[in-house]
C-alpha cells in the first residue's frame, strides 16, 4: 500500500492519529463490540488458560481470546498491550508469537517475533509465529485500526512488541522467584530459561502455568540496545523453509469439507450490468452447481459460476453468453485521457505549495518538462481470493487481507450479520503491494455476495471465490495515471530561482472513508507526497484531480512512484546543465537540514566507487535519493544503452531506516523493491484502456520484471540506534530516476515517460 505512516504523524501527506481516532473508534465499536467488552470487562490480572496438557499460553493462538470472551485486561493496559493475545508458551518451551499484520512477503512473521523474543530472552530456535485476526488486540497501536500498510509494521509496533516481551519475561521471573522463595531481583533470564542463585535454571515451558497467576506489569524496563542479541543481527526468516520447499499455504490454498469454487464474469467496463444472459451451456458443464447473477464493484453486476472446482467453474464462465449494458457508465480511453491531462497540466490547479514565481520569466536558464506515468496493476503472484462459510447467523472468512477489521465490517454489512458474528482468518498472502487493502473491500464484498446468493440457491457449502490472472489484471484498482508539467528557472551556477510544477491524476482517497482526512483544499495528500524535499527550492505546486471511471488505489510507495521520478530527474538535469557533479549538487542543495539523506547518499556513493572506479565502455553512472515512509534510500547505478535499449547492470543502495531490526529483511526488501522499480521502466509496463475496456490481460501483454532483468544489487545500511522506520516501500521510488539519469548521461536526453521510450 499504501498508507504513509510518516504522513500520519507529520500531516504532510497523511493525517494525524487524533484525526483518525473518531473514524477508528466507530470501526472498532462495530467490528469488535463483543470482543472489546470482553477485553475490558474481566477481572484484573486474570488470564486465559488454553490447555494444561500443551503448556500454558500467556496468550492464545489467534481468535481464542475473542472466541472465549475472556482475556487478561489489567487496569491501564489496552488490548494491544496485553501478552495474553500475543504470546503462547508450550510445555516444551516453544514460544508462538501472534503478529498483528499480514505477512505477504515483507518478513514481519520474523521481524516482529524477533523484537518480542529479544525482550523475552527467548530461545530463538524455539520461536514460531502465526497471524492475528480482526480482534481489537491486533489493531495498529499508532493508528487504532487493523492495517498492514505504509511500511508501518515494524515502525509502529517496535515498542509495542518489546513491551509485550518484557511483560512476559517479568511474569516468568516472578513465577520462578515464588517457586524458589527468592527475590525476583536476584534472578536473570537467558535463552529461554530463568537463572537463579548458584546457576540453577527453570525453562520457560516449566514456568508457564505458574506465570499465568502472576500480575501483569503495566510498566517495564526495556533493554539497552547495547544488550541486544537478536535485534540488529542478520536473521533467517521463519517461513523460509516452508516457502522455498513449496509447503507454505496461502489464502488460495484453503480447503474446507465440501467447499465449492466460484469464478465471476465481470462487466468489461467498470460498473456495467448484465443486459441479457444465456447460461444454458454453462449449466450443462459437469461440476457446475449454479449460475448466479451477483453484484460487483462500483454498482455493477456480474455472473458467478459456482462449481466443485476451479476448472469446471472457469469452463462454465467461458460458456456463458452475456450481453452487457454499459450505457450508464463512463468509457475512458487512454489516448483521450492523456490529451485531457495535458490540457489540465497547462492550467493552474489547487495549490499545494506556494512560492514567488516572478523570477521564472527572467531566469537565464530554463527547463520545461512534461512527464507521463501510466496506470499500473499490482499483479501479485497470488491472485485475489476469499473463502466464505455461512452458518446460520454467523460467517467465517479466509483470505490474505491487509485490513481485516474493515473487511469484516464490509462482510457483515453484505451478509446482513452482526459484526461480532463475522470471523476473519488472516492467511499468508502471496504479495499484494496495496491491492489487499481496499477501502471498498471489493473482493471480499463480492465473495460474500456470491456466498449469499449460493445459499439462497440451496447450496450450503463454503464457497471460495477465486480470481484468475486475467481477472486480476483487468479487475481494477490501479496506480493512477499521472501527467506532471514543470517549468524551472535557474542561473549559471545551478541556483534554482523558481520551480512551477503541476500534477494531474485521479485522487486515490476520494469517495473513501479516508477522504475527510487525506483530501485538503481539493488535494489528495497521496498525490503530492515526495515533492520538493529534501531540496530547499522555491516551488509552486498545484494539482488537478479529474474524475475517471477507473478504480485507483495505492501501489507500492504510492505517490512517490511518480513524484520521486520527476524530482530526481529534474534535479539531475539542472546539475548537468550547470556542469556540476550530480552528487555534489544534491549535497549542496540539502545543506545541513537532511543528515539522513546525506548519509544514505554518501554511503551509496562510497560503496559503489562512484567517481573513482573506471566504468566499462558505454556505461554511465546514475544517481537518485528519496525519502518515503520515514526511510531514505539512495541508489548509485551503472547502466548502458545498446541499439536503443537501456540495460541496468548494477545497483548500489545506501539505506537509512534508523535501527535495522533484521538487516537480512532490509536487504531483501530493497532488492525486491528495486526490481519492482525497474519493472516500471520495462516496455509493456502499463495498463491502457480503449472504450472503457482494459487492453491487457496477462503477463504476455502486461510486463513485470523477470529474473533475467535482475541486475547485481548490493545493499548498505547506515548504522543507527534510533527507533526503526519502514522498509517495505522506500526502496522502489529512487530506482527508476537513477536508471533514467544514467541513460541521460549517455544519450543527453532524460526519458520523460514511463515505461521508457527511447526511440
Amino acid at each position: 500500500m499504501h498508507f504513509d505512516a510518516h504522513a500520519l504523524q507529520s500531516q504532510a501527506h497523511f493525517f494525524m492519529p487524533k484525526h483518525l481516532q473518531a473514524l477508528m473508534d466507530k470501526a472498532q465499536e462495530a467490528t469488535n463490540s463483543g470482543v472489546s467488552d470482553a477485553l475490558e470487562g474481566v477481572a484484573r490480572r486474570t488470564f486465559l488458560k488454553v490447555s494444561a496438557a500443551s503448556g500454558f499460553a500467556l496468550g492464545a493462538f489467534p481468535l481464542v481470546a475473542g472466541a472465549q470472551g475472556h482475556v487478561a485486561a489489567p487496569a491501564g493496559l489496552k488490548p494491544f498491550e496485553q501478552p495474553s493475545a500475543f504470546v503462547r508458551i508450550d510445555a516444551d518451551g516453544t514460544v508462538t508469537v501472534t503478529i498483528n499484520r499480514l505477512d505477504f512477503g515483507q518478513g514481519v512473521q520474523t521481524g516482529l517475533p524477533m523484537i518480542l523474543a529479544e525482550e523475552l530472552d527467548a530461545d530463538w530456535s524455539k520461536v514460531r509465529s502465526v497471524h492475528g485476526d480482526a480482534s481489537a488486540a491486533y489493531a495498529d497501536p499508532m493508528m487504532g485500526m487493523h492495517l498492514t500498510g505504509g511500511s508501518n509494521s515494524i515502525k509502529n509496533s517496535y515498542t509495542q512488541y518489546r513491551e509485550l516481551g518484557a511483560r512476559t519475561r517479568a511474569m516468568l521471573v516472578s513465577a520462578a522467584a515464588a517457586q524458589w522463595g527468592v527475590n525476583a531481583s536476584a534472578l536473570r533470564t537467558s535463552n529461554g530459561f530463568v537463572v537463579g542463585p548458584g546457576g540453577k535454571k527453570l525453562g520457560y515451558g516449566a514456568l508457564a502455568e505458574a506465570a499465568m497467576q502472576q500480575p501483569v506489569p503495566e510498566k517495564v524496563t526495556l533493554k539497552d540496545p547495547k544488550q541486544f542479541r537478536l535485534i540488529g543481527k542478520p536473521t533467517g526468516r521463519l517461513d523460509a523453509k516452508a516457502k522455498s520447499s513449496g509447503q507454505q499455504d496461502y489464502g488460495i490454498d484453503v480447503r474446507l469439507p465440501g467447499m465449492l469454487t466460484a469464478v465471476v464474469a465481470r462487466p468489461p467496463v467498470f460498473g456495467g450490468k448484465v443486459k441479457s444472459l444465456d447460461d444454458s451451456a454453462a449449466k450443462a458443464i459437469k461440476g457446475v452447481k449454479a449460475v448466479l447473477r451477483v453484484p460487483t464493484d462500483r454498482g455493477g453486476e456480474g455472473v458467478a459460476i459456482v462449481a466443485d472446482g476451479y476448472w469446471p467453474a472457469k469452463q462454465g464462465r467461458d460458456a456463458l453468453k452475456v450481453e452487457w449494458d454499459t450505457s450508464a457508465v463512463g468509457k475512458p480511453d487512454t489516448k483521450a485521457l492523456l490529451a485531457q491531462y495535458r490540457e489540465l497540466a497547462a492550467k493552474p490547479g489547487n495549490v499545494a505549495l506556494q512560492a514567488d514565481m516572478a523570477p521564472l520569466a527572467g531566469a537565464p536558464h530554463k527547463i520545461s518538462a512534461e512527464f507521463v506515468f501510466p496506470y499500473l496493476a499490482h499483479a501479485p503472484m497470488e491472485p485475489l481470493n476469499c473463502t466464505v462459510k455461512l452458518d446460520g447467523d454467523k460467517a467465517e472468512l479466509w483470505m490474505g487481507t491487509q485490513m481485516p477489521g474493515l473487511d469484516a465490517m464490509a462482510a457483515a454489512k453484505t451478509l446482513g450479520l452482526q459484526p461480532q458474528n463475522v470471523k476473519v482468518n488472516t492467511q499468508m498472502a502471496g504479495g499484494g503491494f496495496g491491492r489487499r487493502a481496499i477501502p471498498t473491500s471489493d473482493y471480499v464484498v463480492e465473495a460474500c455476495g456470491v456466498a449469499k446468493a449460493a445459499r439462497t440457491a440451496g447450496l450450503s457449502a463454503p464457497v471460495r471465490t477465486l480470481w484468475s490472472r486475467e481477472d486480476d489484471i483487468q479487475g481494477g484498482y490501479y496506480r493512477p495515471m499521472h501527467v506532471h508539467r514543470a517549468e524551472i528557472g535557474f542561473d549559471a551556477k545551478g541556483r534554482i530561482l523558481a520551480w512551477d510544477h503541476t500534477i494531474v491524476g485521479q485522487s486515490i482517497t476520494k469517495g473513501s472513508p479516508f477522504e475527510a482526512f487525506m483530501v485538503k483544499n481539493g488535494i489528495d495528500a497521496t498525490a503530492v507526497e515526495g515533492m520538493k524535499e529534501p531540496y530547499g527550492v522555491p516551488m509552486k505546486l498545484s494539482v488537478h484531480h479529474p474524475d475517471v471511471n477507473v478504480p485507483v488505489l495505492w501501489w507500492r510507495s504510492v505517490g512517490s512512484t511518480h513524484t520521486a521520478y520527476a524530482m530526481e530527474t529534474l534535479i539531475d538535469e539542472v546539475a548537468r546543465a550547470a556542469k556540476q557533479d550530480p552528487v555534489a549538487y544534491r549535497l549542496a542543495l540539502m545543506g545541513d537540514k537532511h543528515p539522513r539523506h546525506k548519509a544514505a547518499l554518501q554511503l551509496a556513493v562510497a560503496q559503489s566507487g562512484y567517481g573513482k572506479k573506471k566504468l566499462a565502455a558505454g556505461r554511465a553512472w546514475g544517481v537518485a535519493v528519496h525519502e518515503s515512509f520515514s526511510s531514505v534510500v539512495a541508489y548509485v547505478v551503472e547502466a548502458s544503452v545498446k541499439d536503443g535499449t537501456p540495460k541496468l547492470h548494477s545497483i548500489t543502495a545506501g539505506v537509512h531506516c534508523n535501527l535495522a531490526v533484521n538487516p537480512k529483511s532490509v536487504e531483501a526488501q530493497v532488492q525486491g523493491a528495486a526490481l519492482m522499480g525497474l519493472g516500471m521502466c520495462l516496455p509493456g509496463a502499463a495498463i491502457t484502456l480503449k472504450d472503457g475496456v482494459v487492453e491487457q490481460s496477462n503477463f504476455g501483454d502486461y510486463a513485470v520484471p523477470r529474473i533475467t532483468d535482475m541486475p547485481q544489487v548490493t545493499v548498505h545500511i547506515v548504522p543507527s540506534a534510533d527507533p526503526p522506520t519502514g522498509m517495505g516501500e522506500p526502496g522502489l521510488p529512487p530506482l527508476a530516476p537513477a536508471f533514467a539519469n544514467a541513460i541521460a548521461q549517455i544519450t543527453g536526453k532524460t526519458p520523460r515517460e514511463l515505461p521508457f521510450k527511447l526511440a
